[in-house]
């Protein structure tokens, strides 16, 4: 099978990493469905941006922190499967959707930390979970981290300590999948220039220096650093990759 008959599955895929996960995808060769939660505009963007470079595309709405939905999303997924793409599987799940919300532990909310654990962790397992009937044996599976969970930074625990389970979670996939011959990664950016978290390390110049002088490249990341990774981890180049988790931070905290 070709590069340009696989086709990837990215959550979040409307904007910042997700978006630049789905175009450095089709730059491969490989068609995309990508989610958005709100931002459909945003969304249908992308998918003409992708369909410009050849590869097909569509975007479907999905919000990762409502497993209740999971069952309706991938019937459509299934619907969109067929009536796009003329197949009833796909290659490639990239589990992107995520949100920051900062706070000290010590002020960090029951309600924040559900919401951090429900998109991040609970959100990502039973996604996976479901999506696996419809991903074609010899797939891929890609997970997203962060540098907080090797390093910390104060602020960050509910949203790190999530990642952290999703690390080890990773490992265990890659053990279960093995027999079908799914290989799963988990991918973990450093501090990227994007709207996450209020596009705080984008937008406020003390902590971009701060990054900047921490990190060995020199510089802040950007969401051009993170896609390609993702997109490479999906290509033939890739097949023995395996339960790795893949830091992409530019050498943060050395």
């Amino acid at each position: 099978m070709t590069n340009n008959n696989k086709i990837a599955l990215v959550t979040g895929g409307s904007r910042g990493l997700g978006k630049n996960m789905a175009l450095s995808l089709a730059a491969k060769g490989i068609n995309v469905i990508l989610t958005y939660n709100s931002k459909k505009d945003e969304a249908l963007a992308v998918v003409a941006e992708i369909e410009k470079t050849g590869q097909k595309a569509a975007a479907l709405q999905l919000d990762t922190a409502s497993v209740k939905g999971f069952d309706a999303f991938f019937t459509a997924v299934s619907e969109v499967l067929k009536s796009t793409f003329n197949t009833d599987h796909f290659d490639f799940l990239i589990n992107n959707a995520g949100i920051g919300i900062t706070a000290p532990f010590a002020e960090t909310t029951e309600d924040d930390f559900d919401l951090l654990m429900n998109i991040h962790f609970k959100g990502v397992f039973f996604l996976t979970q479901k999506a696996l009937p419809l991903i074609n044996d010899g797939g891929r599976i890609i997970n997203l981290s962060t540098g907080l969970a090797r390093f910390s930074m104060p602020g960050y625990s509910a949203y790190a300590a999530m990642k952290g389970a999703i690390e080890t979670l990773t490992k265990y996939q890659a053990k279960e999948l093995g027999a079908r011959g799914i290989a799963v990664n988990i991918v973990a950016p450093g501090a990227i220039e994007t709207d996450f978290g209020g596009g705080a390390v984008r937008d406020n110049s003390h902590i971009n220096d701060h990054i900047a002088g921490i990190t060995a490249l020199g510089r802040v990341g950007l969401p051009d650093d993170i896609g390609g990774v993702v997109a490479f981890l999906c290509t033939e180049d890739a097949r023995w990759i395996n339960a790795q988790r893949i830091e992409v931070s530019g050498g943060m905290n050395l």
